[in-house]
């Protein structure tokens, strides 16, 4: 990133802060259920969960989340994380992944804008985003996208400026993270499809604990 980027990031940022503390009201959005009832079995994948670390929870500061590794026969694993936010209003916003993943030898190597079609009634594509990450000779390929009030967005820019609307506007800040990875086994190909095909059987029961 550069410095051009980087500093449109930080005055967004600031810009964001400063808005929804000036709008700032009290608000209570729960999940729909909480993320510990969450099933372990997804269509043909079977998941068992696991937990990070307590100091990367009070880093990411989520009101409930979910992560797991999912596996369906003739298929790699799949790593599933979700995290709520109740309210943003108090400098708990969602971390973006470009700044975070990266870590443990793993480096993006390509960011890209990915189409989504789910059987949700939708009549075009959903677009989230694709990171392919490598370390040495292994690849992973990562799909995640803000799932917040209603939206499935693909940008954290409009991210922020869904956040500072929706703040004025219906005095909601609550919002969510949905993250997908998987190994790069055969080819990248293959792991995207995979990747999609979790998240077609995914979308729905995320729809049962995300307020809309």
């Amino acid at each position: 990133m550069n410095w051009k980027n980087t500093l449109a990031a930080t005055s967004i940022m600031i810009l964001t802060f400063g808005l929804l503390t000036y709008f700032s009201h009290p608000e209570i959005i729960a999940v729909n259920k909480p993320f510990s009832t969450f099933p372990s079995q997804i269509g043909q994948w079977k998941g068992v969960e696991e937990r990070f670390d307590e100091k990367i929870y009070q880093v990411l500061g989520v009101d409930d989340s979910f992560f797991a590794y999912y596996r369906a026969p003739h298929e790699p694993w799949v790593n599933l994380y979700i995290g709520f936010y109740a309210s943003q209003r108090e400098g708990e916003l969602i971390h973006s992944p470009k700044n975070c993943m990266p870590g443990g030898g793993w480096n993006i190597i390509e960011i890209a804008i990915e189409p989504l079609r789910l059987n949700d009634g939708a009549v075009t594509d959903h677009q989230i985003i694709k990171l392919v990450l490598q370390n040495g000779s292994s690849k992973q390929i990562s799909l995640y996208w803000y799932q917040s009030r209603g939206r499935i967005i693909s940008s954290e820019y409009m991210q922020k400026i869904y956040l500072v609307w929706d703040a004025i506007t219906r005095n909601r800040t609550d919002g969510s993270f949905v993250r997908l990875i998987a190994p790069v086994v055969v080819n990248e190909e293959q792991t995207l499809a995979t990747l999609k095909n979790f998240a077609r059987d995914l979308f729905p029961i995320i729809q049962e604990y995300i307020p809309s």
